[in-house]
């Protein structure tokens, strides 16, 4: 149970029920990350929260799951996979921790599909891709002094790498 002494509803605009976006290439950021069980509880799945940071749907947020520890040999290729192709449109080839791919710009390739259990339509990430195709892939190692000098304490401001 939790206190909801204070709020008062008249105050708040209702949410709305957020429809899918357009299929199509959305700037997105990776936000949060975070290992957890797989349902089974026979393995982990790493779940990667996309926001949509430029156009009409700026703020949206998409989820991808990427089964990275599971008994099944071709989900953890198909994951892996995945994963490099997300490493490669971030430019960071050797992360270290999912925090390392965090707050980095690159383009998500959105679809829509139709759920199987409630046939409701919902969107689906289906690939990645560089923002700025000229940039060069960096390893996670290098990062840690390139990201020392775009740190809040050193340039002032704790606005995002991508709004700075």
């Amino acid at each position: 149970m939790a206190s909801l002494n204070g709020f008062d509803a008249n105050t708040v605009e209702p949410a709305n029920d957020l429809e899918p976006i357009p299929v199509g290439k959305y700037v997105a950021v990776i936000t949060d990350s975070e290992m957890k069980p797989t349902k089974s509880g026979a393995g982990n799945y790493l779940q990667l929260t996309f926001q949509i940071i430029e156009g009409e749907h700026a703020n949206r947020l998409l989820w991808v799951r990427l089964n990275l520890d599971n008994p099944n040999a071709t989900a953890v290729e198909i994951a892996r996979r995945e994963l490099s192709a997300i490493c490669r449109a971030v430019g960071v080839l050797t992360p270290t921790d999912s925090t390392d791919l965090h707050n980095l710009p690159c383009n998500i390739h959105v679809k829509v599909k139709r759920r199987s259990d409630t046939g409701e339509l919902q969107n689906e990430v289906k690939g990645y891709s560089r923002r700025d195709a000229s940039a060069k892939p960096i390893a996670a190692s290098e990062m840690s002094s390139s990201t020392a000098a775009s740190s809040p304490d050193s340039s002032g401001t704790d606005a995002p790498p991508w709004q700075r």
